[in-house]
Formats: structure tokens, sequence, C-alpha cells
């Protein structure tokens, strides 16, 4: 067995001990696995492939028709002065977090909203010394971003109990210590609570309906480690499928959806 498959089944034991049946409230908190640098880079150099293809300059991105940057190995989003968004801001958490681990985050990333108004002001200044010393931080903290999202991925079970419906959250937490029992199934929940996660909140829904990892759990149906990655990847895929199907046609979001299901489909090994 692989380092890194050893590592992943050990934290699923670890899960697994923690996340025998009992009530949501008194659900434990996740600790975090210790995962080797070498290990962290890995994830990190595979969540940066799937967010844009691995490119240095994809670490820098504003995508058109949306209101703010998206930045680092997960596209972390970052909203300017004065605007709000329905969808979760994690850079300036990301920010604070690769400075608390000895990072030299400059001091304007730091204490700023995101600097930039706009996509064209962003897109003006790609070559900016400023936008030059956000690629090399970013690209320079590789395996603490894919902590950071190890992290995240910990911390979204008990989210998703407590927003699950009533009689839901069983399955769900079975579904979601299924996942942990590969090296794949765990990639794809750290993955997938990045890129759309974790549906729990009203403001990331369209006509009421979610596309997170709450989501992409109760869809699942089976038992066991078996097959579990496979029926994730196709849960999501419908998931994501509705949510194109329920977003506001001024959006446009059709244009993403086959990136979207070949996202998903890489989960599968």
């Amino acid at each position: 067995m692989s380092g890194w498959h050893s590592l992943l089944a050990s934290c699923a034991l670890m899960w697994g001990l923690s996340l025998l049946p009992q009530p949501v409230a008194a659900a434990p908190p996740a600790a975090t696995p210790s995962f080797s640098t070498r290990e962290l880079e890995t994830i990190g150099q595979k969540v940066w492939q799937n967010e844009c293809g691995g490119r240095r300059d994809g670490l820098t991105s504003w995508n058109a028709g949306e209101q703010f940057a998206s930045l680092g190995i997960g596209h972390f989003i970052w909203y300017p002065k004065g605007v709000t968004g329905p969808f979760d801001e994690a850079f300036p958490r990301l920010a604070a977090f690769l400075a608390s681990e000895g990072a030299a985050v400059p001091e304007w990333v730091r204490e700023q909203p995101c600097p930039w108004s706009s996509r064209a002001a962003f897109q003006a200044e790609l070559r900016s010394a400023r936008m030059n010393e956000l690629r090399d931080l970013l690209a320079s903290t590789v395996p603490l971003q894919a902590r950071f999202l190890v992290q995240r991925m910990e911390e979204s079970l008990p989210k998703l109990l407590e927003a699950a419906p009533p009689g839901q959250q069983e399955k769900v937490r079975a579904q979601f210590q299924r996942m942990l029992g590969s090296s794949a199934g765990s990639f794809a929940l750290i993955d997938y609570v990045n890129f759309k996660g974790e549906g729990t909140k009203e403001s990331e829904r369209y006509q009421g309906e979610g596309w997170g990892l709450l989501q992409v759990l109760q869809g699942m149906k089976g038992s066991g480690s078996a097959g579990a990655v496979k029926e994730f990847a196709a849960s999501a895929e419908a998931v994501l499928a509705r949510r194109v199907a329920n977003s506001p046609p001024a959006r446009g979001e059709k244009r993403w959806l086959v990136g979207w299901k070949n996202r998903v489909r890489r989960y599968v090994p």
C-alpha cells in the first residue's frame, strides 16, 4: 500500500471511530490528518490542475461575467470593496491561514478587500508588480493551500449534518465515511467541497436547490467503500446538471457544464 493511500486509510479509520451514530449535536470535531508536505503537494497539484490546468497564470483569474477574483490553486473567491455575492468568499481566510503558517503574505493582501474593482481593472494589471507578487505567493505555498483545503473538508461534516433534512443525518454521515475509505474518495471530498461548497447556505441555491457536497451525498445510495467514488461522481454530475437547468439564463452557466462533468468524472480511478 502506498504511503499516500496508507495515510488516508488511517485517516478513514480515525473518522470511522469518530463518526459512529450519535446525536448530531454531539458529533466530535474533526482532527486534521498529518499529511506530509509531499502528500499535500500532490493534493495541491491535482486541485490546481482541476481548476486551471496547472498554469501559473491561472492562479490569478477573474472569469467573464463574475463579480470577483478567483485566486490560488482552489480559485478562492475574493470580492472587491462594496461587493457582496451569494458565493462563499474564501480567499481572505486563506490569506490569514497562510500568514499564520509563516508565509510572507503582503500587507495589501492581508488587510484589504480585493483591490481591483472589476474584471477590466484586474485584466489591465495582469503583468503588474502587484499581480506578480501575488502569483509568487500562491505558486510557493501549494502544500499550505492544500492543507487549508483538507481542513475545510474535515470541518464540513458538522455543517452537513446540521443542514441535512430530518431523518437524513445518518445517511449523509455514512456516505461521507464511505468516501473516506479510499484515497480517491478522500480526494473527491477535498476537491468537491472546494469546487462547489458544502451546499448548506441558502444563498447558494437556484430555485431552492443546492449543488454542494451535501446534495451529492444525498444522491448516493450504496454502502461499503466499493463503488463509492463512481457513485459520488455520478451523483455530482446529476447535481451539477440540475444547477445549470435551474440557473438564471443571464449567467450562461451551460457553457461550463461539460468541464464540470469532466472534472468529477476524473475522481474515478
